[in-house]
């Protein structure tokens, strides 16, 4: 059941002073400004609410723009608006003694005063709506109802404004779905602060102490740190394995974990590089681990997110805390390894029919001794490792040409995968 219209406003008149005001259908009479002779409090809670009661019936009579402007003047004009005579009648007329809880009310009431003229003019903009949600539709009841709330009347009956539905950001869809892939092969997910020291993202890894990792060209340090041991300095992290770490200094092996998280690099931004991007990595530490399991694995993950068409293929790398390293590499799922999409070439694999997708390898003896005491004995364990930009592969799996676009915020470009 629908509730009654809100009072209507009849022809403006004038009062005594000459100041616009109001003649509702709810009132006899429009409201003026007594002056107080009691000024206790429960006379000033009487005359504050009828105040209050006459201002939200004239508020919910405004209209259109030309009752606003009648509305706002006679509250708030400077000579004889009811704000005006309120601070005469109310406040200067009140005898000393009262002035404190006199005070008190009349900067309640010129709150109010303010709110409701304010929510009078929203209700004449409520269309707004549709500038704040794009392509949203507001139907007539919806607009009623906001209109209602923001001059502080609310219908109850009127259903709630529906808003629109999110949806997963491209690279959290990436990262998810990735991650997925290796909880179903009984990895768990583990996560580390992105503001690390050296020793977590450097030293522990294997990196020497003259590395060009370690130089600010390529590392955000955070300042005031030259005073510290260099192993204490704090940075953001460049890759998410300091965590590699931290969770074997917590864990005994067997382990099998992988990392999503953001990482920071000193890189200028551009079409295919972020100061800020994702990564996902793995760890897996057991007896008897070989370099096959870390080809078979990976191989199953690739066919898994990419298709199982999907061809794998490593190459020999260098990386500071893996020994020996690869490069993997998997057929181009977008022109089937052809390197050609129809009479034009490839773009993505530069029409070599591969595409770069990660780093593996496996661990280096030595990070293992930075956690010998724990379990892992470099003599008794093996393990592998990899890492892959999660960004880079939403790049080539939503076909995107500018990484950019990722971190922009631009809601047309990300409601596309919505």
């Amino acid at each position: 059941m629908r509730s009654k219209s809100p009072p209507c406003l009849s022809e403006e008149r004038r009062d005594k002073d000459g100041a616009p005001a109001f003649q509702l259908a709810a009132r006899n009479v429009a409201y003026t400004v007594s002056k107080l002779t009691d000024y206790s409090a429960g006379a000033l809670e009487r005359a504050s609410a009828e105040l209050f009661s006459a201002l939200g019936e004239e508020a919910s009579a405004v209209k259109n723009e030309a009752d606003w402007k009648v509305f706002r003047d006679r509250w708030m004009a400077r000579k004889n608006g009811v704000l005006t005579q309120v601070n005469e009648l109310w406040l200067k007329a009140a005898p000393r003694e009262a002035k404190r809880e006199v005070g008190q009310v009349v900067n309640r009431v010129k709150e109010q005063v303010e709110q409701k003229i304010k929510g009078a003019k929203d209700w004449l903009d409520a269309p707004s709506l549709e500038i704040m949600h794009p392509g949203y539709t507001v139907s007539a009841e919806e607009l009623e109802k906001y209109r209602f709330e923001k001059i502080g009347s609310v219908d109850i009956t009127l259903p709630g404004i529906r808003r629109p539905i999110g949806a997963e950001h491209p690279v959290v869809k990436t990262t998810n779905e990735m991650v997925r892939v290796f909880q179903k092969l009984g990895y768990s997910v583990a996560e580390g602060p992105v503001v690390e020291t050296d020793y977590y993202n450097f030293e522990s890894l294997n990196f020497p102490p003259n590395h060009p990792a370690r130089d600010t060209q390529d590392t955000l340090f955070i300042a005031g740190q030259q005073a510290k041991p260099q192993r204490e300095r704090l940075l953001l992290r460049t890759h998410t394995s300091p965590v590699q770490i931290r969770t074997m200094e917590k864990m005994r092996p067997p382990l099998r974990i992988v990392i999503p998280g953001t990482v920071h690099r000193n890189d200028p931004p551009d079409a295919s590089h972020s100061p800020m991007f994702h990564q996902i990595e793995g760890l897996a530490v057991d007896s008897n681990i070989t370099f096959g399991d870390l080809k078979g694995t990976l191989d199953h993950a690739m066919k898994e997110f990419f298709g199982s068409s999907v061809k794998t293929s490593f190459r020999p790398s260098f990386f500071p805390f893996t020994e020996p390293s690869a490069e993997m590499y998997v057929s181009c799922f977008i022109c089937g390894g052809s390197g050609r999409r129809g009479s034009d070439p490839c773009r993505p694999c530069k029409q070599t029919g591969w595409i770069e997708i990660l780093g593996c390898g496996m661990v280096d003896p030595n990070v293992f001794e930075f956690v010998k005491d724990n379990g892992y004995d470099p003599r008794k364990v093996s393990g592998f490792a990899f890492g892959m930009g999660a960004d880079r592969i939403a790049l080539l799996k939503y076909g995107v040409d500018d990484i950019q676009l990722f971190f922009q915020g631009d809601v047309r470009f990300l409601r596309q995968w919505a």
